[in-house]
């Protein structure tokens, strides 16, 4: 059974390795994707991935669309295009990789809070504008948050921030469209959302690999399934292990 059948679902940044993962697992059972991102080349990359054999797909079920999530009026132009194809939203996967860093002895401490929380107020503000669609349709949203591809010290301490900034933001959004019928989690992850191969050493997990794409997609699609109907303002890491470590070697 295709758990997505019927469903639309829009995934940002879909040109990257992330995005284009989840947007081949969701095609694959039965979604109609929206692939959106900054650049035109690269989500027509990933449309020609998408599987074409019509026992796995609708014929026309999948739509580009160029956008910078960081203006708020091309995130309402895509919404509007969107539903004007499909009618309905049912998942939003808002993949947010971090601003990419100088290394830690480059940049001030204050510099590296206003870049995370500059990676914050987009994620937000694009759950805000699709709030209205998926309240209607009971639909959820799967926040992704990955890291950019810098490997320097400071890489963990900007991984923790990054990662409870996600959690309180899922957390508040959740608590309020609760009552609406809508659920809201997040993954937090150690790969670069554009790597195609593992960005951080894998003695760090616990099982001595990294996550990788596929990984990653494999988790967005059981968190915006109804596998998951009654999980919402969870924070889910998909890394092997790694936040263990991490936490441990804090305290």
């Amino acid at each position: 059974m295709k758990r997505f059948q019927d469903k639309t679902v829009i995934i940002t940044e879909a040109g990257s390795a992330l995005g284009r993962a989840a947007a081949i697992r969701f095609a694959k059972e039965g979604a109609s994707v929206v692939l959106v991102g900054p650049t035109a080349a690269r989500l027509e990359e990933t449309a020609t991935l998408l599987p074409q054999d019509h026992t796995w797909i609708h014929a026309d079920n999948h739509l580009t669309i160029t956008c910078d999530i960081t203006q708020p009026n091309q995130v309402s132009a895509m919404v509007e295009h969107a539903l004007k194809k499909f009618e309905h939203i049912d998942v939003l996967v808002n993949i947010a990789a971090l601003t990419h860093l100088t290394k830690a002895n480059e940049v001030k401490t204050t510099e590296r809070q206003n870049a995370l929380e500059n990676d914050l107020s987009h994620t937000q503000s694009i759950c805000q504008t699709l709030i209205p669609a998926l309240c209607q349709s009971k639909g959820n949203i799967v926040n992704v948050f990955s890291l950019s591809d810098h490997q320097d010290t400071g890489r963990v301490a900007t991984y923790e921030l990054a990662k409870t900034g996600l959690s309180d933001l899922t957390h508040h959004l959740a608590i309020a469209l609760g009552p609406k019928k809508v659920r809201i989690n997040a993954i937090s992850s150690t790969i670069a959302a554009d790597s195609t191969s593992p960005d951080y050493q894998a003695s760090q997990s616990l099982l001595g690999l990294e996550a990788t794409p596929n990984d990653i997609a494999a988790a967005i699609t059981f968190l915006a399934s109804e596998d998951a109907a009654m999980i919402t303002g969870a924070t889910l890491p998909v890394d092997g292990g790694v936040n263990v470590n991490d936490s441990q070697s804090a305290s």
